[in-house]
């Protein structure tokens, strides 16, 4: 049979001949972690029309299509849950404020609120990108105390988990196993750095763990763990 007869000889002609085609209207744009690129880049999002073509012509609407998200960077497209992922740079910030509000929650509860629980407290935040100071932790630890009318020791208040969810929650579902349980052992070694844990510390891991989706048992096991000298 000679090339470009037969059925797919017949079948590539038509689509030669007859086809769809999207023109796509840019409705917004913005920045969004691009996960071709494996970065932060600039998005314009997207919806279309599709027309049946002859010939390459546009000759019949085909209805709407999208709403799509298409990296400047890279032009490919993406449904918009691609924007539900944070950006490196909200990423980063999420990370901070949970390590920051985990560390106050810790020392809020604390018997004591001792220079070495601030010592280790301080050195977690830093390390998480604040420039945070021990006297800082220690001044914000009792304003919150002053503003609330918290005294040291106190269990987990509704209040304070409130703040923790509203601080955890976001940041969870981005987050490995490994990054969740880092965080609440950090936590854990603040509350560990003056003393074994008081109820009220044990209470506040606990609600940390929760909202970072970690099972009950495994906050059991890390709490543990983190008792142990490595």
């Amino acid at each position: 049979m000679l090339p470009g007869r037969g059925r797919d000889g017949r079948a590539a002609r038509l689509q030669r001949i007859l086809g769809t085609r999207t023109a796509w209207t840019a409705v917004g744009d913005g920045e969004f972690f691009c996960p071709d690129c494996g970065g932060d880049r600039n998005y314009q999002r997207l919806t279309g029309r599709r027309r049946f073509t002859v010939l390459g012509l546009p000759v019949l609407p085909r209805g709407d299509c999208g709403p799509a998200v298409e990296c400047a960077a890279c032009l490919r497209h993406y449904g918009t849950d691609v924007l539900d992922h944070p950006t490196t740079t909200r990423f980063a910030a999420m990370l901070r404020d949970a390590v920051h509000t985990v560390a106050l929650a810790v020392l809020a509860t604390s018997g004591t609120c001792s220079r070495t629980a601030l010592r280790t407290a301080a050195g977690a935040v830093r390390a998480a990108g604040y420039d945070c100071a021990e006297e800082q932790l220690d001044a914000l630890v009792r304003a919150l105390a002053a503003d609330t009318g918290r005294f040291y020791g106190e269990p987990c208040g509704p209040g304070l988990a409130i703040e923790l969810h509203e601080a955890l929650d976001p940041l969870a579902p981005h987050l490995a196993a490994a990054g969740r349980e880092s965080i609440l052992l950090q936590g854990a070694r603040i509350a560990l750095a003056d003393g074994p844990y008081t109820p009220a510390e044990r209470d506040v891991l606990a609600t940390v763990g929760a909202a970072l989706t970690i099972p009950a048992e495994d906050v059991t096991r890390l709490l543990a763990a983190a008792r142990t000298p490595s």
